[in-house]
């Protein structure tokens, strides 16, 4: 009987891997399901009442052009040229507004242009980080809620 007891001792009973695979099996099947319901559309989006309409996004928008910008890179004989040209996108509503504030919004390019470093324009992806920083300060000057995205139109330096 001493022998028996040792051996259970040594040898304790094993779990039940049930719950495991259960737990495994069910968020495998949440996952397909959540994917399922979002694929086709049964969760609705964020979008609002135009989610099927896509061009009823753009009934309300206007794009305001910016004049072209040279700005001159770098210090002494090393000098280079950065050509830049951009366009605004902001409600229509808001258009005349922005378009009264356009000496500042360029004033505010210019400035953040010539204090870029050369190095971060060798970077390949420097052009999306250049853009989010010009939009943001583009939006500081014209205030919340008027422009909405800078597209880069022209983006050139020699």
């Amino acid at each position: 009987m001493a022998e028996t007891e040792t051996e259970n001792a040594d040898n304790p009973p094993q779990k039940s891997r049930k719950p495991l695979i259960l737990g495994a099996v069910l968020a495998v099947l949440l996952g397909v399901a959540g994917f399922f319901a979002a694929y086709s559309g049964l969760i609705p989006g964020g979008r609002g009442g135009n989610a099927g309409d896509p061009a009823a996004d753009f009934q309300n928008t206007a794009f305001l052009p910016l004049d072209p910008l040279v700005v001159s890179l770098g210090a002494g004989a090393d000098s280079r040229h950065l050509r830049f040209s951009a366009q605004l996108e902001l409600d229509a509503a808001h258009a005349a507004e922005v378009a009264h504030i356009k000496p500042r919004v360029l004033d505010v390019l210019n400035s953040y242009l010539r204090a870029i470093d050369l190095a971060e324009l060798d970077d390949p992806g420097s052009l999306v980080k250049l853009r989010a920083q010009m939009l943001r300060r583009v939006q500081m000057v014209s205030g919340p809620g008027r422009v909405h995205d800078l597209l880069v139109t022209e983006f050139v330096f020699n």
